[in-house]
């Protein structure tokens, strides 16, 4: 057994000794066969980014080799708003990469992740699988670089409200339990998740907690760990599944909405990004960033606007993107300030890892690269986000990026190292542009901005043209205006939107 599947969680890799990329059909068959496991689950999401399911009983072997090979059939038009019922039919073909052991069946069973292909056995161009796989592909043949991803997923847990531990009101943030509800909960998602494939860097809870009707409402975080653009998409659907099937298994609810209520810190699903060649980190030079990633900064912020149509998608959305939340408004940038839109956190290039040594006396010293450990961290999605379409547009705006003209000048002239919201930093607030305020505006700056979207084929025209239709029909122009802080309108619309995603 080599090391990285030694301590590896996943049962599949552990057993077959090989990483999750190399698995094959036949591995498949064979860890079924060994383990007698019984079904075979086929999951996809769907147009309204959740998770979908096609079960299957396994009869023979032949049969096992038959869904393995061949996929299945399914109506295309019952899952995405954008397939006319009369061309409906499309494949279901399993990934075998994907492929974990259900941690909730109680009939032994294993599910894979799927892809969508058309009646002409070709892939789905408009599903956001295969756009991720296209912007991945383009951005590799572009520039060269390929891209590292992982997402910081907030959610709450809503419990019925209990006398004892009770947490201070908004200052949850690193509590343990008993003041924390939810680590109980979110130590048994982890696991969970680990073993289906998911890299997990650390959970902990977040600002949010707040008690309102009886109810208890506690703010949590698990955040992943980069790796590929495609699997990092992956684990974030599956992560969100296997929180939810869990909630409901004990008896509580689990909501990734933006925005629960007035005044409470609200839910993002922040995106950390890298770009690599060769192995490395292309996004330090020497210690310091490098003008790759300020390029791909650059490119991220000219591409705002309209990447809130992926990632900020239901009117509550808007009502979380507001001063003073630790949420972005401004389209900017900064080293660990968390009012910009995009961050460059605390990385580890200044002082190495000198503070270990000198926490642990015993230790001898050694040189250690950890240049590799520096993302950049893009803070305005939420947890409505489409997450396959969401990357995939960070994947377009890195690409765009490196490949702009000025892109160091923009870099230059958006940087931020201020509170911009402190009264003697008002001009400066000013001449920063700013986040769509409504899904309205949202889609206005997709068709805007569309062109860039089309470019190397990447995104689809009916995709964009279908995301801004989605959007406008909210009608949410002047919404938060209109209602403000009336605490009644935002909770209607709060429970409308409150399992999106």
């Amino acid at each position: 057994m080599s090391i990285f599947t030694e301590l590896n969680p996943n049962p599949l890799v552990k057993y077959l000794n090989k990483t999750a990329s190399e698995f094959t059909k036949a591995d498949i068959i064979k860890y079924i066969t060994d383990h007698r496991i019984e079904m075979i689950n086929f999951r996809y999401t769907g147009g309204d980014g959740r998770l979908k399911t096609l079960n299957f009983v396994i009869s023979s072997r032949d049969h096992l080799n038959t869904i393995l090979t061949t996929g299945e059939r399914i109506d295309g038009s019952s899952l995405f708003p954008f397939i006319e019922a009369g061309s409906s039919d499309l494949y279901v073909v399993p990934r075998y990469r994907t492929a974990f052991v259900n941690p909730f069946s109680e009939v032994p069973a294993i599910d894979i992740l799927c892809s969508y292909y058309t009646k002409d056995g070709t892939p789905l161009e408009s599903s956001p699988e295969y756009i991720l796989r296209k912007a991945h592909q383009a951005l590799k043949e572009k520039t060269g670089y390929s891209f590292h991803v992982m997402g910081e997923l907030e959610y709450y847990v809503i419990y019925d409200e209990q006398p004892l531990f009770k947490a201070t009101d908004q200052k949850g943030y690193h509590e343990s339990y008993p003041f924390a509800k939810g680590e109980l909960l979110r130590a048994e998602a982890m696991n969970a998740m680990a073993k289906a494939g998911c890299l997990i860097k650390y959970g902990h809870s977040e600002v949010g907690n707040f008690t309102q009707e009886g109810k208890l409402f506690e703010q949590n975080e698990i955040e992943f760990m980069p790796t590929t653009l495609e699997d990092a998409a992956d684990q974030l659907v599956i992560a969100k599944w296997i929180l939810r099937s869990l909630a409901y298994r004990h008896g509580v609810t689990v909501t990734f909405a933006p925005k629960i209520t007035v005044g409470k810190a609200g839910s993002g699903l922040h995106i950390h990004t890298k770009l690599m060649k060769d192995g490395k980190n292309a996004m330090v030079e020497n210690g310091r960033l490098s003008d790759t990633a300020r390029k791909a900064i650059a490119g991220y912020l000219e591409l705002a606007p309209s990447l809130t149509a992926f990632g900020n998608t239901n009117p509550t959305s808007y009502f979380r993107l507001v001063p003073h939340q630790e949420a972005p408004t401004n389209i900017c940038w900064g080293d660990r300030n968390r009012s910009v839109l995009v961050r460059v956190p605390l990385g580890w290039t200044g002082g190495g890892n000198s503070m270990i040594y000198h926490a642990n006396p015993l230790e001898k010293p050694d040189k250690q690269d950890l240049s590799q450990l520096q993302t950049v961290e893009f803070r305005c999605p939420d947890g409505s986000a489409d997450v396959y379409l969401l990357l995939a547009g960070l994947t377009v705006a890195a690409c765009h990026g490196i490949e702009m003209e000025n892109a160091l000048e923009k870099a230059e002239k958006t940087y931020v190292d201020v509170n911009i919201f402190d009264e003697q930093h008002k001009e400066r607030l000013n001449s920063l542009d700013t986040l769509p305020f409504s899904c309205w505006n949202s889609a206005k700056m997709i068709e805007k901005q569309a062109d860039i979207y089309l470019k190397y084929n990447v995104f689809p025209q009916s995709v964009l043209d279908g995301v801004a239709r989605k959007l406008r029909a909210y009608n949410d122009e002047h919404l938060r205006e209109e209602i403000q802080n009336d605490k009644d309108k935002i909770m209607q619309l709060v429970e409308k939107y409150f399992h999106c995603g």
